[in-house]
């Protein structure tokens, strides 16, 4: 019977702080928009705003006409021509033109070398030179483009050379090279979203970070935290409380987000295809990002509850934004095929269960068992440590 009325005081308590904190937030009106309006606004906006920027710019670089520098153009006046018929225009520059490519001047230019056409008449490899600063990330697609028009000029005029002497061109090549792409429309867009699973996670991780630092190190500070302390309230009980009522917060945030991304895909069409996020792709991604909400919210209680004043606890909020970001960095530099033991791994396992939502594959029941297991684990691990630090008799000291 003890037991009992333990167990049900305790989610007395429960319920009680989780209220008691909501109460508290919605009286903060400025915190409440930031948390559930603009953020889940501004993540939406951000995503299909630079979609759309992306989209944009590539449509213009490859349609519209490319003027291009040509250093020598007198010397092959012929292929001056064709790259003009496929909108790579000549234009003249004054000054070094190597400089004017450091100082972002110009894009690239083209240097025909003095002795183009004794090399062509001669039938040898004439030189053409195309100089542009391959760190610049803007001029990858001007360079692929001038690359892919010389290279059709090139392989045109060898044909027609070796017709001219009475050989087949095919001779010239003894293998015929053909891509097979097996990757699904849902692939291909998911390599252009591969940001969204980091910004989903962030979302998801500090999404209940405001109302955890007030109900924490706020408390602390403003000397509230001794009083409620001081009841007969259990201390599991009272943390628990603060972290459910956060999970509240941060799940409506996070739902709020993907209904706001789903909305504006459906608004700008052009990204809406490149974007897999119907009703059941909402769904899922939000099962995925529970587990998260749970021990980041958990985590940061623990550390909020043992800092001294809201501004020592919001210091830790440099350092927690890179975490999501480390499996996305990880990645990038070293590229590895999922295997199950990455569904134990906390934010590797969420951000490859949410590019395989993106690109539309299947999640294996097994990879579900151990990614659930694992994460619900250590949202229960790091809740503990939270309810541990409340037992601590000093955090009721702000000094």
């Amino acid at each position: 019977m003890n037991l009992f009325s333990n167990n049900a005081l305790t989610r007395s308590t429960i319920w009680i702080v989780c209220a008691k904190e909501l109460r508290e937030l919605v009286r903060d009106t400025r915190t409440l928009l930031m948390t559930l309006v603009l953020a889940p606004i501004m993540t939406p906006i951000f995503i299909i705003g630079i979609g759309a920027l992306v989209q944009s710019r590539t449509q213009s670089q490859n349609e519209k006409p490319l003027e291009v520098p040509i250093v020598g153009a007198q010397y092959a006046p012929n292929l001056v021509g064709f790259l003009a018929s496929q909108g790579i225009v000549g234009k003249k520059v004054d000054g070094d033109l190597d400089t004017a490519i450091r100082d972002q001047d110009e894009d690239l230019y083209l240097r025909i070398d003095a002795d183009f056409a004794k090399d062509w008449q001669a039938g040898k490899p004439a030189q053409v030179q195309i100089v542009s600063d391959t760190t610049r990330q803007d001029t990858r697609i001007p360079v692929q483009r001038v690359e892919t028009v010389l290279g059709a000029y090139a392989q045109q005029v060898g044909a027609l050379r070796l017709l001219a002497r009475g050989i087949s061109p095919g001779v010239a090549m003894p293998l015929a090279i053909a891509d097979k792409d097996l990757s699904t429309p849902e692939a291909k867009r998911g390599m252009a979203l591969s940001f969204l699973p980091y910004l989903l996670l962030l979302s998801a991780f500090l999404g209940g970070a405001h109302l955890v630092i007030d109900a924490t190190a706020g408390e602390r500070e403003r000397q509230s935290l001794e009083p409620l302390l001081a009841t007969p309230a259990s201390r599991s009980g009272v943390v628990t409380g603060k972290i459910f009522a956060a999970s509240l917060l941060g799940l409506c945030g996070l739902l709020l987000t993907l209904v706001a991304l789903s909305v504006g895909a459906m608004l700008v069409p052009s990204i809406g295809k490149q974007m897999q996020v119907g009703g059941q792709a909402i769904a899922t991604m939000l099962l995925i990002l529970v587990p998260v909400l749970l021990f980041g919210t958990s985590l940061l209680t623990w550390l909020a509850a043992g800092a001294k004043t809201v501004k020592q606890a919001q210091s830790y909020m440099s350092l927690l934004i890179l975490v999501p970001m480390l499996p996305t960095l990880i990645l990038m530099v070293n590229p590895v095929k999922t295997q199950l033991w990455q569904f134990a791994v906390p934010f590797l396992a969420q951000n490859q269960m949410l590019l395989r939502i993106i690109r539309g594959e299947a999640v294996a029941p097994v990879e579900w068992t151990v990614y659930f297991a694992c994460s619900l684990l250590l949202a229960l691990a790091l809740w503990w440590l939270a309810s541990r630090r409340y037992h601590d008799e000093q955090l009721a000291v702000s000094s």
